[in-house]
């Protein structure tokens, strides 16, 4: 087509005018209306000058999802319309907003806890936390992010049991990033107050309050991921904000209870988008890091702890590391109440009379099947076996559902319990439970007390 900027008339305002008003009606057709109205239309061509097209935008949010979403799409409709290949710098223009003297409205301002000025716990930090062979990954991918975020690993996803030091990563992947820049923003958020803000916004009609306070970080900390699960709008939200940020290069770490392919009610989109980067496991430590975690803690805390006290807590205190700590706490405490330092005579009593009596060994996969077979009166044969009789199915789908939450046990080991059955069978029986137990309070309740019968009084 003619060049609008040609000798004869170069530079005309309102030749540009009318090369960006024949490219809003090209793209028009193209981008949801809604979309059209709060991101394109505020757009305005102010020059072009030397094959560069200036574009104000009414803000950096604006600026940052066009160049995201249709930065390419405008430059070739606006070189198409004005006769020659140009490149286009969107700036934002800040206006001073004169104050009023007839009106008392006060300004609008975005409301959410979720801070963008996130401050890590001063006990969370990478030279509090002992590395071992359990975590080792996880920490090494920790220290590259925090080292240069958004440009390795991302995202990061670490998952592990509750109690094993997820969080502490998080935190501690803040302090250093924020040792070298200060006032970078970052935001740290559990996926249960996500949820909340969420619905609060939903209902409050301040979505986009909302997202704006959300995406506006360069590094994004997402506690307990799997807890979106069956949460369809909070799933879409997550979705989004997930790809509004990587898209920009910011840096994303989530942890979790399980692999992202382990999350089963999340829609695959999400699981897929988890794994981009690096995932990263932290297992149950072996006796020695639990030994070296407790005498590090005892150091923080300025209690003197030998090293034959600390390996006999870590082998006969069960559980995560947090129960472990609770151990050398309440020991400590005991300590200071006989008057006397900790010794390994009083971890024995203090063991012996809080822990031994609460070790609760995991059932048997026969126990397992007896337990629910005597609940629905299916012999264990039969939830094991192949019938496709309805209520054997279904005993048989919440047998998968309780050996899974139980053991932890791979798919294909389960499917090997269950007479040889293909992996996929077992996740879809684990899956349908799950998925049934959300919508019905019944079986939910049976499935909970199937599993509380499985384990001794204590």
């Amino acid at each position: 087509m003619k060049d609008l900027f040609s000798e004869e008339n170069p530079y005309e305002p309102d030749n540009l005018q009318r090369a960006w008003d024949s490219v809003l009606k090209r793209l028009g057709p193209d981008v949801p209306s809604a979309w059209f109205e709060r991101f394109i239309r505020p757009l305005t061509p102010v020059s072009y000058i030397n094959g560069v097209v200036q574009i104000n935008v009414p803000g950096r949010f604006v600026m940052e999802w066009v160049r995201e979403r249709y930065l390419g799409t405008i430059r070739s409709l606006l070189s198409d319309e004005i006769g020659a290949h140009i490149v286009i710098e969107l700036v934002t223009q800040l206006q001073e907003k004169k104050p009023s003297t007839t009106s008392s409205v006060a300004p609008i301002t975005v409301s959410s806890s979720i801070d963008t000025s996130f401050r890590p716990a001063e006990k969370f930090s990478f030279d509090t936390y002992v590395v071992g062979q359990s975590n080792r990954l996880a920490v090494a991918g920790a220290k590259a992010v925090a080292l240069d975020p958004g440009k390795k690993f991302n995202p990061l996803f670490i998952y592990g049991a509750s109690g094993l030091g997820k969080t502490h990563l998080l935190h501690a992947i803040a302090r250093e990033i924020l040792a070298v820049r200060p006032k970078c923003p970052i935001a740290y958020v559990g996926a249960q107050q996500f949820t909340e803000e969420f619905v609060n916004a939903l209902q409050g009609g301040k979505v986009e309050q909302f997202r704006r306070a959300q995406r506006s970080v360069e590094v994004w900390l997402v506690d307990d991921i799997q807890l979106i699960a069956g949460r369809d709008k909070t799933q879409e939200e997550i979705f989004h904000t997930f790809n509004y940020l990587h898209g920009l290069g910011k840096q994303i770490v989530l942890t979790s209870d399980r692999p992202p392919r382990d999350l089963y009610l999340l829609d695959e989109r999400i699981r897929s988008r988890f794994e981009w980067g690096l995932v990263a496991d932290i297992q149950m430590p072996d006796t020695e890091t639990r030994s070296a975690i407790l005498r590090s803690k005892a150091e923080q805390e300025n209690v003197k702890l030998e090293m034959p006290i600390a390996m006999y807590l870590a082998e006969n205190v069960p559980g995560n590391i947090r129960v472990l700590e609770g151990a050398l706490t309440k020991l400590a405490v005991q300590a200071s109440i006989v008057g006397s330092g900790i010794t390994i005579d009083l971890a024995h009593a203090m063991v012996e009379t809080y822990y031994r009596a609460g070790m609760l060994a995991k059932p048997a996969f026969n126990q397992i099947v007896d337990t629910i077979g005597k609940h629905y009166k299916i012999s264990a044969d039969e939830i094991t076996g192949s019938s496709r009789k309805a209520p054997i199915v279904h005993a048989r789908h919440i047998a998968v559902f309780v050996t899974r939450e139980i053991t932890g046990d791979s798919w294909k080991h389960i499917g090997g319990l269950f007479g040889d059955r293909d992996h996929t069978s077992m996740m879809h029986a684990y899956t349908k439970i799950h998925e049934m137990m959300h919508h019905d309070k019944d079986l939910r309740a049976t499935v909970k007390m199937l599993i509380r019968n499985l384990y001794p009084s204590g």
